[in-house]
């Protein structure tokens, strides 16, 4: 007996999911939500009740008066039109795949109540997550909003200046196939795109001394049909391009390592070719390895939806070896097979049109871009519009470093004559006015701009007074972390208490442990204040913080943090000092010497130590012991100074209780002004 979503039934009948768990509750049916599965035949039963009451409603117009139901025809299709003009209105639109922190950025909502609403609905994600459309759906209506969801062509249009060129059938030929390698790192993408360029270059010009440009492409050769392969496994344009709902690639190869199996970031490639919609051919790597068990692959791809064409499914699988340079060729006739299916097409006597692969601002060249071009054939001398960024084709380049004057579809070149640098993942379009060119690039940079400065800026304590009278800040977002869970709850307990009537305090999230890349990810999606108690942030939460802005204050006594709120509300921060981590050393051995005591044998993992600064030992992110160094010594010499990435010996005064593994952190202070 089949089964049927509530929601799925709710869409069919074009009714509200409240409606019908109001109707399968009178009915002594026992559903949780309207992700439940209801069978077949109550489903019927749903929709003979509703075909019912539509037939008593039928027959009750009838009898009315011909011009009464005239009447109130025309006053039902006047307010239908404006309700749909308004809800248009209202609605916001939304450009997919788009992941959790960037959709409850879209709506004004803060990511954890997103996470929370989504796991009502029985779906476990994180604020990275991509949302694809159906749940889209379901969280909008969860949440009481309405959303447009922009299709391909709809971002597509919004990007191209001017009407679409509607192609003649007769103008459009085959083109070759656009790849991209992916899979997880150390499986062989590397090895096997080398091999494939060595072995199948598209132009005999690199054996004539020829070399190779890095220009993020280049086209391989088998049985006289061409295949372009994007050169960078997992790039940033595939990425880009994705997110804007656009699609840079055709074909996408998976490399899984037949001695591995599928690893994380394996998973996040299969999850990428999904939402970009494109067939995933998988090259099981590795298969010369005596550890090699490829049937274990198939085995566990089948539990991502991919099931070898061998098992009866629909996914190519082919055992190569990159290393010992097996099976490259049947891999290459897959991909051309594959594309043949797909009935690839461009027309190459139009206007080009194609995507920024890679750019960069050349001393010698100026702006460079590479261009990959999807339709259309690019020539020397057309006026090119690239994102926000505009300009006359002066010069291209093809792979090799040699000079072309056009390329057709699903070539890639080097393009020279922009005036700036494009992003990776825009849009390209050729037009025949540069006026418009120019004029159409003015206006995108100026709406950036006005962006930029519309954008919350993040809030710290040193701007939060001002972020306060200026009436940007209604409420303070805190993430408390410490090292004991009592600590928390008495830091989270007179911090609520300073909550005042122009801005409340807000604690949206606790934990117990070292300050972690999650909860910066945190703070940047909800726009909070990270406190640590007891505990230091790790590297990656350092670098995310930079990245993202997010201020992470830390504390041994909890009335200084108490007190460093408090003034920041009122707006009595004084010039303080700021503690500055200038470098972190990890403990590797331990050697007992006699009338001085334990020394640490470290190795500097990060950035630079110097005798004359304070030190933490922390240990499992929680702080031990603070003090002063007593002795640095490289071998045997007593330094002011240990670089990165070299050995030394640590001595902290008057402490002994140091063990391998532990990290000793140096710090220093400087003076910050603060300016409100």
């Amino acid at each position: 007996m089949g089964k049927i979503r509530i929601y799925n039934l709710a869409k069919e009948l074009d009714k509200d999911s409240k409606e019908l768990l109001d109707i399968l509750d009178d009915l002594g049916i026992e559903v949780s939500s309207h992700m439940s599965t209801i069978t077949d035949e109550t489903a019927e039963l749903v929709k003979a009740m509703y075909k019912e009451d539509d037939e008593t409603a039928v027959e009750e117009i009838t009898e009315t008066e011909t011009e009464t139901a005239e009447e109130i025809k025309e006053t039902e299709n006047a307010e239908e039109s404006d309700t749909e003009e308004v809800e248009v209105l209202d609605a916001v639109e939304i450009e997919t795949p788009i992941t959790v922190k960037e959709f409850a950025e879209k709506i004004d909502k803060q990511a954890n109540n997103i996470i929370v609403e989504l796991m009502n609905l029985g779906v476990m994600a994180n604020v990275n997550q991509n949302l694809d459309e159906e749940t889209l759906e379901l969280l909008a209506d969860e949440l009481g909003i309405k959303i447009k969801l922009m299709s391909e062509e709809e971002e597509i249009k919004s990007m191209r200046i001017g009407p679409e060129i509607e192609d003649k059938a007769e103008d459009l030929e085959a083109r070759p196939p656009i790849v991209t390698v992916m899979g997880h790192v150390d499986h062989g993408k590397t090895t096997l795109l080398d091999v494939i360029r060595k072995s199948r270059v598209a132009v005999a010009g690199s054996e004539a001394g020829g070399i190779t440009q890095h220009i993020g492409a280049y086209q391989a050769e088998i049985d006289d049909k061409k295949i372009t392969f994007i050169d960078t496994p997992g790039h940033e344009a595939f990425t880009a391009m994705r997110a804007r709902g656009a699609q840079l690639t055709d074909i996408a190869i998976l490399v899984v390592a037949a001695d591995d199996g599928i690893m994380p970031q394996t998973e996040e490639a299969i999850n990428h070719a999904k939402a970009a919609g494109i067939p995933i051919i998988v090259a099981i790597n590795k298969i010369d390895k005596v550890n090699a068990q490829p049937e274990r692959v198939k085995q566990e791809l089948t539990e991502y939806g991919l099931v070898p064409e061998d098992w009866g499914g629909n996914t190519i699988c082919v055992n190569v070896s990159a290393l010992q340079e097996t099976n490259i060729d049947e891999l290459l006739e897959m991909i051309i097979l594959v594309s043949e299916m797909e009935e690839l097409k461009a027309n190459p006597k139009r206007l080009a049109e194609g995507v920024v692969i890679e750019a960069e601002l050349d001393k010698g060249r100026g702006p460079v871009a590479t261009v990959l071009v999807k339709n259309g054939t690019l020539q020397v001398g057309e006026t090119l519009l690239a994102g926000l960024t505009c300009g006359r084709v002066r010069a291209m380049f093809d792979e090799f470093g040699e000079n072309i004057e056009k390329a057709g579809p699903s070539t890639a070149v080097e393009v020279l004559g922009l005036n700036d640098v494009p992003n990776a993942g825009d849009f390209v379009q050729v037009l025949e006015d540069e006026k418009k060119a120019k004029n159409v690039a003015a206006e995108r940079q100026a709406e950036k701009r006005q962006q930029e400065i519309k954008q919350d800026a993040k809030v710290s304590l040193e701007d939060l007074y001002k972020q306060i009278q200026e009436g940007e800040v209604k409420e303070l977002n805190i993430i408390i972390k410490a090292d004991v869970q009592g600590s928390i709850e008495a830091l989270r307990a007179s911090l609520l208490r300073l909550g005042t009537d122009e801005v409340t305090v807000n604690v949206i999230h606790t934990g117990v442990g070292g300050v972690n890349e999650t909860d910066v990810n945190l703070a940047s999606a909800s726009n909070a204040i990270i406190i640590g108690f007891n505990v230091r942030p790790d590297n990656n939460a350092l670098k995310v913080a930079e990245k993202e802005q997010v201020d992470i204050r830390t504390y041994r006594v909890i009335y200084k943090a108490l007190e460093d709120i408090k003034d920041a509300m009122a707006g009595l921060l004084d010039p303080e000092l700021r503690e500055e981590v200038t470098g972190r050393a990890e403990v590797r051995a331990t050697f007992k010497v006699p009338d001085i005591g334990i020394i640490a044998g470290a190795y500097v993992t990060d950035g630079h130590v110097n005798r004359n600064y304070d030190a933490r030992l922390i240990r499992d992110g929680v702080v031990i012991h603070e003090g002063t160094v007593s002795s640095l010594k490289r071998f045997e010499n007593d330094v002011r100074e240990v670089k990165e990435g070299y050995e030394c010996g640590i001595g902290i005064e008057n402490y002994n209780d140091i063990k391998e593994g532990d990290i000793i952190e140096f710090y220093t202070y400087r003076e910050i002004k603060r300016s409100l």
